[in-house]
């Protein structure tokens, strides 16, 4: 296909994507708007930039590759809307904003590389799948009863085992949260060292489906248990010892693995509830459950500047974008048909991805 007809080809998946989105979006209060900077298909690799050139005084974050997984494909992509990676998945992939790898389900050795596609690590005979969070590498093993972290080598610093398999995971400030199928919540230091655990009680079945650790390590979110499901908030005091400051029982809960993030620079938590999405308030205490039709499949998990974006679906195409007015207030609901999806936020950039399309937005208030 010659690069007109490619041109052409993408106006016309460009013009729908368009539609799809602003169709049924409601103004964002203090008019503040999404403005689309510009679409890229991962097809093809040609970008379209909207209002002229893509401007360069942007934050630094912006700046970075923003990684992005949609259906088959996978990479980063540039500010500017082009890839320095994009490429067709084909075995099993761990990403993030530092590295990525692409391996078989049982890897004999696994290659590490940055954003750029060089290599940066090499793990030797990995029995498991590498992690990337915290700006560090881990390996979980291949039953998910242990966790590895490794230096910048790929050798192994420490291995923690489990008494359970693994069900989530998080990292920040050094330390490593996790929760397991037996509904066992633990902290590890930076040197694998246990320093928390705790079993949540009040369900009738024990695991831990959601965890979220703050930037600062200090407060941790957990969903937990099964009939009854509950939200839980966990504080350190000052002895160091984690202890609840908040619980509450959420219906009849999921059983399945539930998206919970620290948001608005760690003020609020986000979490999925059924019926819905929770938002807890750290300032005021106080919960709320925002009405949702669907399953929450995407959380922008920055939540700044009082604005809040995720996307629901409802079947295996219905998609829906949802900004929220925080605490709690839907602003705009806008469908689009696609079966995967991408959301990231840094800063005022929204990145969208539908079909074979990403989209970059930016937040102006006029």
């Amino acid at each position: 296909m010659n690069k007109a007809k490619k041109k052409r080809k993408l106006l016309v998946c460009l013009a729908l994507f368009t539609v799809y989105i602003f169709a049924a979006a409601r103004p964002v209060p203090q008019e503040t708007i999404l403005v689309p900077r510009w679409f890229s298909s991962l097809e093809s690799g040609y970008p379209v930039a909207f209002s002229g050139e893509v401007p360069d005084s942007l934050p630094a974050s912006a700046a970075e590759p923003i990684p992005f997984r949609l259906e088959k494909r996978f990479g980063y992509v540039n500010q500017d809307g082009r890839f320095s990676i994009n490429q067709v998945l084909s075995g099993e992939l761990s990403l993030s904003r530092d590295y990525w790898a692409e391996y078989e389900a049982i890897p004999e050795s696994i290659d590490v590389r940055d954003p750029r596609g060089e290599t940066a690590l090499k793990i030797e005979k990995g029995r498991g799948h590498p992690l990337f969070l915290d700006n560090r590498i881990f390996l979980v093993g291949d039953e998910q009863t242990s966790l590895s972290a490794l230096d910048e080598r790929g050798e192994i610093l420490w291995t923690y085992d489990f008494a359970a398999p693994l069900t989530c995971i998080d990292a920040a400030a050094g330390m490593v949260l996790t929760g397991s199928l037996d509904g066992a919540v633990e902290v590890l230091d930076a040197s694998g060292r246990r320093v928390f655990l705790d079993r949540p009680a009040g369900s009738r079945i024990s695991v831990i489906l959601g965890c979220s650790l703050s930037r600062d390590g200090n407060m941790m979110g957990i969903i937990s248990g099964v009939d009854d499901q509950r939200f839980l908030l966990l504080e350190r005091f000052g002895t160091g010892e984690y202890r609840v400051s908040y619980h509450e029982f959420l219906e009849d809960g999921f059983r399945r693995p539930v998206h919970i993030s620290f948001i608005d620079r760690d003020n609020r938590i986000a979490f999925e509830r059924q019926g819905g999405l929770g938002i807890y308030e750290l300032n005021t205490r106080i919960s709320r459950k925002i009405p949702l039709e669907g399953e929450i499949v995407a959380l922008d998990g920055v939540g700044n500047d009082g604005l809040f974006f995720m996307i629901s679906a409802r079947g295996g195409l219905e998609k829906r974008l949802v900004g929220i007015d925080l605490p709690g207030t839907v602003i705009m609901e806008a469908p689009f048909k696609s079966r995967g999806v991408f959301l990231e936020r840094r800063g005022s950039l929204l990145y969208l991805g539908g079909g074979s399309t990403l989209a970059s937005f930016k937040l102006e208030k006029r």
